[in-house]
C-alpha cells in the first residue's frame, strides 16, 4: 500500500514518525533516514494477532521520492495524471510493505498506513480485489478511483483505510 504525496516529508514530520513507530513495534531498524526495517505488535494497533506467531509482524515502511527521484518517477510512469483525481500530481510517498501475508498483515497495512498518514498527510493507493468495487465505493473517506483498466485501485483518507480494515470483506491484493 503507499501513500501519495505533494512534496516531501518535512524533518518535524519524520521525527514524529520515528517516535510512532518506537510506540507501535518491537523492533526498529532504520537503514537509512526514512527506510525502516519494522516488528510491528499487531495490538499496539488495536488488532488481533490472530491465527499469526506471537511477537512483531514484519514491514518495510520507506519513503520514497528522497534521493530515488528516477525509481519514484518509473514507478509512476504508467498511471494516468492523478492530479485531477487527488488534487495534486505526486512527487513523494510512503511505501509500507507487508513482509508476510495472513489475515492480520493485511489489517496492520491498512491501519499502519493510517497511522502514517495522520502524521505526514497525503493519499491513501489502495489496491483490492475488484469484486469489492461495490463495496468501496460506498465508504466514507473515498477519494477516487482508478478507471477499470487500472486494476481495482482506490484513493483515499486514512478515515476510508480505517473504515475498510473493519468491513467483513477486507482484504488487500497481494
Amino acid at each position: 500500500m503507499g501513500i501519495e504525496l505533494p512534496g516531501a516529508v518535512p524533518d518535524e514530520d519524520l521525527v514524529r514518525l520515528r517516535a510512532l513507530l518506537s510506540e507501535i513495534c518491537e523492533r526498529v531498524e532504520e537503514e537509512r533516514p526514512g527506510h525502516f526495517d519494522l516488528q510491528v505488535l499487531a495490538d499496539r494497533l488495536a488488532i488481533a494477532n490472530g491465527d499469526a506467531p506471537a511477537g512483531g509482524r514484519p514491514f518495510l515502511v520507506a519513503l520514497a521520492g528522497i534521493g530515488d527521484e528516477e525509481t519514484f518517477t518509473a514507478e509512476h510512469a504508467d498511471n494516468p495524471d492523478l492530479e485531477p483525481l487527488i488534487g495534486f500530481t505526486p512527487t513523494h510517498g510512503v511505501n509500507v510493505i507487508a513482509m508476510c501475508n495472513r489475515e492480520v498483515d493485511h489489517a496492520v497495512t491498512a491501519h499502519l498506513t493510517a497511522s502514517i498518514m495522520d502524521i505526514v498527510g497525503g493519499v491513501a493507493h489502495v489496491e483490492f480485489h475488484q469484486s469489492n468495487l461495490p463495496v468501496m465505493a460506498t465508504l466514507p473517506g473515498l477519494i477516487a478511483t482508478l478507471p477499470e483498466a487500472f486494476g481495482a485501485t482506490t484513493f483515499g483518507t486514512a478515515q476510508l483505510l480505517r473504515t475498510w480494515a473493519a468491513h467483513p470483506d477486507f482484504r488487500l491484493v497481494k
